[in-house]
This record gives structure tokens, sequence and C-alpha cells, in this order.
């Protein structure tokens, strides 16, 4: 299989080492001095949770999409809020046989495409405000999947997992074609696990639904996750956050296969670890607010909900990215 993956950051890396081992042909496409990095040796370096440290060597590195060509498979593995500047490279990497693997965090773009919800709406105004990604990227052409891994990128461009395997994947609108069969199967012989699932938005609110408190207060205290969830008030925090996300999530038809407090203990089970966020802050890059955060808010209002400790908590993380920003002398959004 011929697959690109745009966006090399940590889980762009990890899932191209592990396709490449798989035996497949593999592009990397992302900004210049991150394509300058892989070409300068070659490989892609992943360290694992045991410590164990291997390469795997892609086809290509490059930021230019029509040398790139056409995939069986393109995996966005960007950021959210650099969708809109990778969007109208996509014609030159798929063709109508294509398929696109969505990953980012939160709630995608293309959430409300034909679904049957407490809204009229088809868009999520932050994430897609001229509609765009709309326009661009054929839904029919999308698989949903979540990313439950955790791993950092170092310095040198190597990727440390630090935990986890399980990449879900789901058509949108629920059925299971044999393109979902075949990419279950890319995963698992890349060394990953992945069920097809019936209802991939749910297992989208299922892993939002902790991320959407642990991330952003992870940003605003600079502590690990195993911190956040075993300190007595911003677990509670949390707790009052969720509550708050699963009303929203359910106006929308989503179901929680698991209780709030398993949720919980699942991300302290993690460990020391610094979420995505955090890492964002950082480095001085963007943080992931609108699709964690603001696209949940948005969908509140849509549906009528109220969510004020969601609100609040947002406020304060979006006053934290803008100074981040502003540092930067910049307006929009970083590399991944």
């Amino acid at each position: 299989m011929r697959i690109a993956i745009v966006g090399a950051g940590a889980m762009g890396t990890l899932l191209g080492h592990g396709f490449c081992r798989a035996g497949h042909e593999v592009s990397l496409l992302d900004r210049p001095p991150r394509v300058a990095q892989i070409r300068s040796t070659g490989t892609l370096v992943v360290v694992a949770p045991d410590g164990a440290e291997s390469d795997a060597r892609p086809n290509l590195a490059t930021v230019d999409y029509s040398e790139a060509g056409v995939h069986d498979v393109v995996v966005l593995a960007t950021k959210s809020h650099d969708l809109p500047a990778v969007a109208p490279g996509l014609s030159e990497l798929t063709n109508s046989s294509s398929t696109i693997v969505t990953i980012q965090n939160g709630i995608p773009w293309w959430y409300l495409h034909g679904l049957q919800s407490a809204t009229d709406s088809s868009r999520i105004p932050c994430l897609d405000p001229d509609g765009q990604l709309g326009r661009l990227i054929d839904s029919s052409q999308i698989v949903g999947c979540v990313a439950y891994p955790a791993a950092m990128m170092e310095a040198n461009g190597r990727v440390r997992h630090v935990e986890g395997y399980r990449f879900p994947i789901g058509e949108l609108d629920g059925s299971n074609r044999e393109r979902t069969k075949l990419l279950a199967g890319l995963f698992e012989d890349a060394g990953f696990k992945s069920r097809i699932i019936d209802d991939i938005r749910s297992e989208i609110w299922l892993k939002a639904w902790g991320a959407i408190p642990i991330n952003s207060i992870s940003a605003l205290t600079r502590a690990t996750m195993v911190d956040i969830c075993t300190f007595d008030d911003t677990r509670e925090l949390i707790e009052q956050m969720m509550r708050e996300v699963q009303v929203i999530a359910e106006a929308y038809g989503a179901r929680f296969r698991h209780t709030l407090q398993r949720r919980i203990e699942g991300a302290k089970a993690v460990g020391a670890h610094k979420t995505s966020m955090l890492q964002d802050v950082e480095s001085g890059r963007a943080l992931e607010l609108d699709a964690l955060m603001l696209a949940v808010l948005q969908l509140a209002d849509l549906a009528g909900k109220k969510a004020p400790t969601v609100r609040n908590i947002y406020a304060c993380t979006a006053l934290l990215n803008k100074g981040l920003l502003s540092k930067q002398g910049q307006g929009g959004a970083n590399a991944s």
C-alpha cells in the first residue's frame, strides 16, 4: 500500500515508523524543518515503551505534495488548526479511490456531516469557518480514527512512545466496508491495535471527555496526568467538566461505554506524562483549543446546553494561548 502521513509530529512519526516496518511505501509530508530533520538521517526513530529503539526508512519525506503523488491511504496527522493549510494539497495525494484517515484530537470538522442530531447545522463554525475543509475534503472518503497512544517528540527527532497501541476506526455512517477492514489490518500489521466501531462519534467523545479537562488543566498548571488526576481539587474540577461535556455529547446521540471514574482512572494510569497541550505550551506552539474546547462550546450553544465550567477554563486557556502566539509575533497556528 502507498500511505501518506501528513504531519510528521509524534503521532505521525509513530504511525509512519510502524507502516514502514510492515513493508508499506510511506511518504511523510511536513514543513521544511521537520522534513530536513528526517532527510538528514533518512530514518524515523521510535523508542518503545520498554526502552527498545528501532528505526525505519520512509520512501519519501517532502514538503511538496505533487512530488509525493497519489496514495491509497492518506493519514491526516496534523493538529486540527493546521488542516486549512494542508487541505489544498490533498488533491495531489488522493484520487477517487483514496481513503483519508483523520486522527486529530477533539472534535473533527466533519462531525456534523450527515448526522441526525439536535441541530440542523452541518458545520462547526470554529473548525471550518468558511467551509473550506468541507469543499476540499470529500467526506465520503473519510474514515474516522481515535489515536489513544501517548508519544513525545524529542529535540533530535526521535519519538518516545510512552504507552498505548489502540487506533479504533469507523465509517462516518456507521457502515462496515472493505476499506475499513483493510485499514484495521494495516494498523494491526504495523504493531497497533485497531477495531472497527459502528459509532465512531461516540468513541471520539470518549477520548475527548477526559482530554478536554486534563489537557487544559495541564496547560494552566504544568502538571502531569497522574498529578492532575490524584490532586483532590483538580480531580473534582475534571469531574465537573466531564459532567458538562457528557450532557453536550448525549444531546448529539453519543453513548459512553465507560463510567466517568473509569475514564479518569485510565488517564491516571498513563502516569507522569505531559499532555500534548502541555508539550505545546513548553515548546511555544499554538494550542489545540478550537477542536478540544471551543468546538464543544459551539456544539453546546447549537443544542441549547450550558457548560459554565468548561467555558471558564476555556477562557483562561485561550488567554494563555494568546500569550504564546504574541511571543512569536503571530496571530495564527504553529507547526504540529
